[in-house]
């Protein structure tokens, strides 16, 4: 039988997790987009995935005190991801579209765990090589279920992009009122460009999957290549990228300001 003390203190314990694994996701996306603002700005940046950021926070100062630390905070947005699919501690319901937004918590706990996985094995195991890509994702029910994560992929994007046009985050944030007109236009652009990328990368998944029959995995890197390989790319690579940097910041703000209603359910 759980005391009220002994809630409180998983409430609490809950709370420290959440906020810092949006701390995390922040220094990811933070990497990622600075090393693609430096690419198109020509300095000698590179376009990178979330382990590509990783390698790169690896190579610092500190670099492996920041590892450490980074584990932790990733261990802590996985469990705060699974608390909210599990629980629903944001009322998202058992409708189709409840069901489905919690469908996606519970996803992104998964892949937060890989990373989580794959800065540990950097840390303890100094292994930095790439997996070799599984065989059956060759088959051809291995490509039907790519496409399909590629199309969940570009429905998340389009998610995003309206949950930031239409301030949806907000009723999740406690803003500070003051801070209002700067802040929800940096909220608003760091989601609507992490809803570019993710339909990106939807749309690259599924036309390799699909059409190339290739299973060769894409990603966040893949998605601003794509950008700079266009007409007018380094500018488009560049604003996209000024976007990821404002997710970096809007996941700063979660941290600070997040509702973490975990003492509801």
């Amino acid at each position: 039988m759980n005391t009220p003390a002994v809630n409180m203190t998983k409430v609490a314990a809950i709370d420290v997790l959440a906020r810092m694994g949006y701390t995390a996701r922040a220094l990811v996306y933070l990497t990622v987009g600075s090393l693609a603002v430096l690419t198109a700005a020509d300095l000698g940046g590179k376009t990178t995935n979330s382990r590509g950021a990783v390698r790169e926070i690896a190579e610092q100062p500190f670099g492996q005190i920041l590892l450490v630390l980074l584990v932790v905070g990733l261990v802590g947005y996985v469990i705060w991801r699974s608390t909210q699919a599990l629980r629903d501690t944001d009322n998202h319901g058992t409708s189709v579209k409840g069901l489905g937004v919690r469908a996606g918590l519970f996803i992104s706990a998964v892949s937060h765990g890989a990373l989580a996985w794959f800065t540990a094995k950097l840390v303890w195991f100094g292994s930095d090589s790439r997996e070799a890509e599984p065989t059956w994702l060759s088959s051809d029910l291995g490509l039907w279920l790519l496409a399909v994560v590629g199309v969940g992929m570009a429905v998340a994007g389009v998610a995003h992009m309206i949950k930031g046009w239409n301030v949806g985050y907000e009723k999740y944030m406690r803003l500070p009122p003051a801070q209002i007109f700067w802040l929800r236009p940096l909220c608003r652009f760091g989601l609507l460009a992490r809803g570019a990328v993710l339909i990106l990368i939807g749309v690259i998944l599924a036309r390799s999957a699909l059409v190339a029959h290739s299973s060769e995995i894409k990603g966040i890197a893949d998605a601003l290549s794509s950008l700079q390989n266009n007409p007018y790319g380094a500018w488009l690579l560049g604003f996209v990228a000024l976007g990821l940097v404002a997710f970096g910041c809007y996941s700063l703000l979660e941290a600070k300001f997040r509702r973490i209603n975990a003492d509801e359910k």
